[in-house]
């Protein structure tokens, strides 16, 4: 084919700073392998480079343990520190693209809130790590950089040490950081990376509503470096999903299976972690698939509170031992939701319309919600509601026209206008872009 792009696209589970203290290391090690050693660092040291016998656990332990992974960013300072030179011209710069483009980063930002606990010391708060990404980005002119949407459901007790997949559960938290985003941000999400690359029915469903694109396949050949905490699918389960980077509409009743859903799911491997590793022979796959579609997307997803660079600079090493073997295909560094775009673009044209525009007023007691322009992803923009003592609601919708009308009562049954401060309304457009309109009473 004519001119094949391959996207390649760094997404970044953006959650700030952490830490763990050496006691919390081998307390993890301990739930993990129930291997239970004294904490020091003479014995970190012996598990790293394997020399205690742990009856065939040996190289499990050291991969959790490996001092890549132990290099936390402890504190925003930490974070600062890196993304001064991550950020600069002369890093992304390194290695330029076909169109003369430097690296470009993807910041899925996360919300720490409604934990029972914060024994690794993250940033608690809405909008903290958002707002903080938001400002470095303009603060360094980073204009080729996304802001993007990422989730982490909350186990049962809420503590942030158990890893959990439930949307349902978490619905209070979700459907708050939401309305927040329109209501005081102006921002709706259209590109999502899961957290913990998990998803379930629930998940599916909701994003099925609101999220045209979704970074989150981890479909891999046997991963002999899988752990004992990722065994059988649990929380990441991908082992039924296609091994390409063309992307999928996932299946109603399965985000596994290819279907007639509207959102496209991404593959997405991992770097600098120790499993479902994106590798050479990946890279040469994603080329091959690019050649002979017209365009693929290979992605690969880390964590802002480890280094990085180290990920950007072994990618690098990848894509250069593969890309002078197909000199027809050009590569193109690329946002999340950018690349999105431009592969759905080749794929589905006929269905790529400008993002959605809404009008929202208030006739007596009715909020009326109209589609101006564009195309709105789901059947009803998100309703958010903040009321004059600065709570955050969201409700659902009547449908007047589909597609084009809706409308939301204010009254004793709901709130009443008097007591409403702002409304408003935001959507993703169906192949991407978002509209926010906002209503003050």
């Amino acid at each position: 084919m004519d001119n094949p792009v391959l996207h390649i696209v760094h997404c970044i589970d953006t959650e700030g700073p952490l830490s763990e203290d050496l006691s919390a290391t081998f307390q993890r090690v301990g739930e993990l392998f129930d291997i239970w050693l004294k904490p020091s660092r003479t014995t970190l040291a012996q598990l790293q480079n394997k020399e205690i016998p742990l009856d065939g656990a040996e190289e499990q332990v050291a991969a959790v343990l490996s001092p890549q992974l132990l290099n936390y960013n402890r504190t925003w300072h930490d974070v600062q520190t890196m993304l001064d030179e991550a950020l600069s011209p002369s890093f992304r710069n390194k290695m330029v693209d076909d169109f003369g483009r430097g690296w470009v980063y993807s910041w899925h930002c996360v919300d720490h809130l409604g934990f029972s606990e914060n024994p690794r010391h993250k940033d608690i708060g809405y909008g903290n790590v958002f707002n903080f990404y938001k400002d470095m980005l303009a603060e360094t002119d980073s204009i080729q950089d996304e802001i993007n949407w990422h989730f982490h459901p909350l186990s049962i007790d809420r503590k942030p040490l158990s890893a959990a997949t439930s949307y349902n559960n978490n619905m209070d938290v979700l459907l708050y950081i939401i309305a927040r985003r329109i209501i005081d941000n102006k921002w709706f999400p259209t590109t999502s990376r899961p957290g913990f690359h998990s998803e379930r029915p629930d998940a599916h469903a909701f994003m099925e509503q609101w999220i045209p694109f979704d970074y989150a396949n981890q479909s891999i050949r046997e991963d002999k470096k899988l752990q004992r905490d990722t065994m059988l699918g649990r929380f990441g389960d991908w082992r039924r999903a296609p091994e390409s980077w063309l992307g999928y509409h996932p299946h109603h009743d399965d985000y596994q299976e290819e279907g007639s859903c509207r959102r496209w799911v991404f593959r997405c491997l991992n770097v600098g972690t120790r499993f479902r590793l994106l590798t050479t022979e990946h890279i040469a796959e994603a080329f091959q698939e690019a050649r002979d579609n017209g365009s693929a997307i290979v992605s690969f997803a880390d964590h802002d509170y480890r280094d990085l660079r180290l990920d950007v600079e072994y990618v690098r090493s990848l894509i250069a031992s593969k890309r002078d073997e197909f000199p027809d295909v050009k590569i193109r560094f690329s946002g999340a939701e950018e690349a999105a775009q431009a592969h759905v673009k080749n794929y589905e044209p006929e269905l790529c319309m400008p993002a959605p525009k809404f009008s929202i007023e208030l006739i007596e007691e009715r909020v009326h919600v109209r589609l101006v322009s564009g195309s709105l992803f789901g059947p009803q923009p998100f309703l958010a509601i903040k009321t004059r003592d600065g709570r955050y609601y969201h409700d659902n919708l009547d449908i007047v026209e589909k597609g084009e009308h809706w409308v939301y009562v204010l009254d004793n049954q709901t709130l009443p206008p008097s007591a409403v401060e702002t409304v408003g309304v935001g959507g993703a457009g169906r192949s991407g872009g978002f509209g926010v309109e906002l209503l003050t009473l």
